[in-house]
């Protein structure tokens, strides 16, 4: 598959995905017989309110895949029919300074159809349930973007249920930096292109925050470097007081049209030490409520297409 056009192949896996759906029909009705006006419809917007959703992990800045492994295992034990991890390195972070954000979105598609393509065996081809970590929750939002990024077009709205982004620093002002560095390489094409919930309600949007840590540059060790981290992000706006995970200010992570939820004492990433966004006392807090998220976007996509078959016409509706 190295030969292939990611942007293709996102196109060409939900249609493949689609077609597994209806042949197979509802979980445990393999076979079972379509109404009249139907066929053309996936499985599951039948029953959008039981669908388990496959999820799709866009990591941040400077991670690995590996780092998300115990998330995908604790995803899974709360339900995920399916988790994909998205195969963006270490290296390809410090290369996007360079080289800018296509190559990390072009690894993120690759990971996007094979979710997809999961989705069309265990989800009866939903559209997906992203989480994005730091970073990876902008790499998400470009992921949707209907206009082109440099050399590829993704626009992948369509096979996107929600966008869940986990201490996404959002809203950048004038840092230095980290927040610099994403700001120009990535957070300014998203909001030129798909600012804030631009999708809502065909996606649900939900941005978590943490308020685990105060900078204080007066304060305690970790108090100070968090001062420091978080005046990289939001510039001189992040003043003494400031509270965030560690490295992204709870100010910093929010996302215009989006719900928000701030956690209590989880810190930005794993290599952290202690509770982090994907810790399991942390996932009892966000998980229910990013399922909901997700499950409101079906529900309203499944009336949008009643409403589509309702408004045929009769003759198309009964058949021949």
């Amino acid at each position: 598959m190295a030969d292939e056009d990611p942007a293709e192949t996102v196109a060409m896996a939900p249609r493949r995905a689609a077609a597994a759906s209806r042949r197979s029909g509802p979980a445990g009705a393999a076979g079972s017989p379509r109404s009249p006006g139907e066929a053309d419809e996936p499985a599951w917007l039948n029953h959008p309110d039981s669908i388990q959703p496959t999820v799709l992990i866009l990591g941040g800045f400077l991670t690995a895949p590996p780092m998300y492994r115990p998330l995908v295992g604790r995803l899974k034990a709360r339900g995920a029919a399916g988790v994909v991890v998205a195969g963006v390195w270490t290296p390809d972070w410090l290369l996007a300074g360079v080289r800018g954000m296509g190559p990390i979105c072009t690894r993120s598609a690759r990971a996007l159809r094979d979710a997809i393509r999961l989705s069309g065996e265990v989800s009866e081809g939903a559209p997906l349930l992203l989480v994005g970590h730091s970073a990876g929750g902008i790499t998400s939002r470009l992921l949707t973007a209907p206009e082109p990024l440099p050399g590829r077009r993704y626009g992948a709205a369509r096979w996107i249920g929600a966008i869940v982004t986990l201490g996404t620093p959002h809203l950048l002002s004038a840092g230095e930096g980290i927040g610099r560095r994403i700001r120009d390489v990535a957070a300014t094409v998203a909001d030129a292109t798909v600012p804030g919930a631009f999708f809502a309600p065909e996606i649900g949007y939900l941005a978590v925050a943490s308020r685990a840590i105060r900078g204080d540059p007066d304060g305690t060790g970790r108090e100070r470097v968090a001062h420091l981290l978080y005046r990289s992000v939001m510039g001189t706006a992040a003043g003494a007081g400031t509270a965030g995970d560690g490295l992204v200010p709870v100010a910093a992570a929010g996302l215009e049209g989006a719900r928000q939820v701030v956690l209590d004492g989880a810190v930005h990433g794993p290599s952290a030490g202690g509770s982090w966004y994907g810790s399991d006392d942390a996932l009892d807090v966000w998980w229910p409520i990013a399922l909901e998220t997700w499950r409101s976007a079906l529900e309203h996509r499944a009336g949008v297409a009643r409403a589509r078959v309702a408004r045929r016409p009769a003759s198309r509706r009964l058949g021949p």
